[in-house]
């Protein structure tokens, strides 16, 4: 069960994108975690065909789970990673704009809007004006499938990742004899997670079929057969959220790469992630495929100036040895610490560049830690985290002396740190009773908590962010001005709007893009906690 200010997010946008009536279902889910048909329309208090319909919507956008076993029967589970992914819907259709043009715009927001589609639905709803168009839609779905950033949706992605998980681990730890050590342990949670691991790769690996298709040559009279591949109308197609988040998580190291050194630095950054993006399948693999010097000179363009970026004792120095000194730089070359290493961007062995997104993802994610420290207590409550974060669990005294603080100045500090749950303390008792008065307290940073709470603290600004928007929209004044807008005499012609009412629009869509700004900021710093935190691993959050 999600907490009460996810709860409360996913309700919003449930009731927002598809009514009050489906919101309610989804209310239920989330209170009380998962529930049978029968309990769902008893604790949402609705018609069995309206809860029935309501259901259907949500399967079809991917927002429910659904399970069947023995002991509970038919179960119905709310996926909230999945709700909380709407909200980043305009980012993935304008990437596809980007990559695909308009025509892969208009097939990402078609299959958003519908949850899933098969190829026939979606060529024959796009080129209903146009059907001179549909090779083009056709062409540009193929290329959306072969990159995966379609993909297609099967039965098993319509159940829970966590249920089979402890089936296999309940099946993993009943092979082992005894009492099984922590060792054994781990790697029966090792084996299940590939197993999980296999069978989604498996079952995704459709979508594309092989297309028998003659060819005459005329060297020769006989007919060949050569395969291509060709999108299977008979799957459904769903968007494929990790693929588009991965030009997110390079756009903020681009950026990140930017703030460290300089802007040419992050023009050899971007080329370099370029170079091993059509591998890039998910935001949680630890670095990216190896790729060379040659080939990230060769994505830097000729206007580009690098040399802008760097004092050289030479001259002209060539494009390639320019790559290869920022690739020097951002590997921290220089200081072969670990100091270093944790501070660098990439990795140099035998000529291959490797991006090291583990790396670069927990220092984004300890930026933002410190960031907050610094907004909520100042310069010194971000003193006391960095020196928790480096060296471990220390007592009052310690960090007062190492901090060089007075003690009458850490102690309220790390209360105040304590009740925003970005540090934490640890009892050592020193005796079996555990007095307080005989125990040890060690302050230190439990990150996972401290995570945990900034994303409540997000996902609350989200919240407030559209109710905000909400309570604007329904302002009287500017409500009444919409309804005459969404006539269909005013929406051919807007003059037909008095010069007040045409004022009192302005204004409200003044105040409605301030507020998406600010939500899209809001988001990216959830990106940043949430998404980047799978990174080195491939379990859900």
């Amino acid at each position: 069960m999600a907490d009460a200010e996810t709860s409360r997010l996913c309700v919003q946008i449930v009731r927002s994108h598809f009514g009050p009536l489906t919101a309610n279902v989804a209310s239920a889910l989330l209170t009380r975690g998962r529930l049978s048909l029968a309990h769902l329309i008893r604790y949402t208090m609705m018609k069995p065909r309206t809860v029935r319909a309501a259901i259907l919507v949500l399967v079809q956008q991917n927002i429910l789970w659904h399970s069947n076993s023995e002991e509970e029967g038919d179960m119905l589970e709310f996926n909230t990673l999945e709700c909380l992914m709407r909200l980043r819907f305009g980012r993935y259709v304008w990437q596809a704009e980007q990559l695909f043009g308009s025509s892969g715009a208009e097939i990402v927001q078609l299959i958003l809007d519908h949850g899933k589609l098969q190829s026939p639905d979606i060529i024959s709803r796009l080129s209903i004006q146009n059907p001179k168009s549909s090779s083009l839609y056709s062409q540009t779905l193929y290329k959306l499938i072969s990159s995966a950033y379609l993909k297609p949706s099967t039965l098993l992605s319509h159940h829970s990742p966590r249920d089979k998980r402890i089936k296999y681990e309940a099946e993993e730890k009943a092979k082992l004899a005894g009492f099984p050590t922590a060792k054994e342990l781990r790697e029966a949670q090792e084996t299940a997670e590939a197993r999980l691991k296999r069978e989604e790769e498996e079952a995704e690996s459709v979508g594309l079929k092989r297309k028998p298709k003659d060819l005459i040559s005329h060297r020769s009279s006989k007919k060949k057969a050569t395969e291509e591949d060709m999108v299977d109308d008979d799957v459904y197609f769903r968007v494929n959220f990790d693929k588009f988040n991965t030009h997110i998580r390079n756009k903020l190291i681009e950026m990140a790469v930017g703030e460290r050194f300089n802007q040419s630095a992050a023009l050899v950054m971007r080329a370099t992630l370029k170079a091993s993006e059509a591998r890039q399948k998910s935001v949680s693999d630890a670095r990216s495929d190896p790729t060379s010097t040659a080939a990230i000179a060769m994505l830097i363009s000729d206007d580009d100036d690098l040399s802008t970026g760097l004092v050289s004792s030479t001259k002209k120095a060539s494009s390639a040895s320019l790559v290869k000194d920022y690739l020097g730089l951002m590997s921290a070359v220089d200081n072969p610490t670990p100091a270093g290493k944790a501070a660098s961007f990439i990795s140099l062995a035998d000529n291959k560049v490797h991006v090291e997104f583990e790396i670069v993802s927990k220092r984004l994610r300890r930026r933002v830690l410190e960031a907050v420290a610094r907004e909520r207590h100042g310069d010194d409550g971000v003193r006391i985290v960095r020196l928790l974060l480096d060296i471990g669990k220390m007592d009052e005294k310690q960090i007062a002396k190492v901090a060089m603080m007075p003690n009458n100045v850490v102690r309220p500090l790390l209360a105040a740190l304590s009740s925003d749950f970005l540090i934490s303390t640890q009892e050592v008792p020193r005796s079996a009773d555990r007095n307080p008065t005989r125990t040890f307290y060690l302050w230190h940073v439990d990150l996972p908590k401290a995570y945990s709470a900034l994303l409540g603290h997000l996902y609350k600004t989200l919240y407030n962010i559209g109710m905000r928007r909400q309570a604007e929209q329904e302002e009287p004044t500017v409500k009444a001005v919409l309804a005459k807008r969404a006539r269909t005499d005013v929406a051919q012609d807007e003059n037909l709007l008095s010069r007040m009412e045409r004022d009192v629009l302005k204004e409200w869509e003044t105040k409605r893009e301030k507020l998406t700004v600010l939500e899209m900021r809001v988001e990216e710093v959830v990106f940043i906690l949430r998404d980047l935190d799978k990174v080195g691993s491939h379990e859900d959050i």
